[in-house]
């Protein structure tokens, strides 16, 4: 799985862990569980 995400975060143009950030953040922003902003 790591190799994947590797590969994946190379076509993208980003690190390994900054794939697998945006991928959480995706997950949780189609789940309407993303972190809201201070004030909302």
């Amino acid at each position: 799985m790591l190799m994947a995400i590797e590969k994946w975060a190379a076509d993208e143009f980003r690190s390994t862990n900054g794939q697998i950030e945006w991928m959480l953040m995706k997950s949780l922003k189609e789940a309407k569980r993303d972190p809201k902003k201070k004030g909302e």
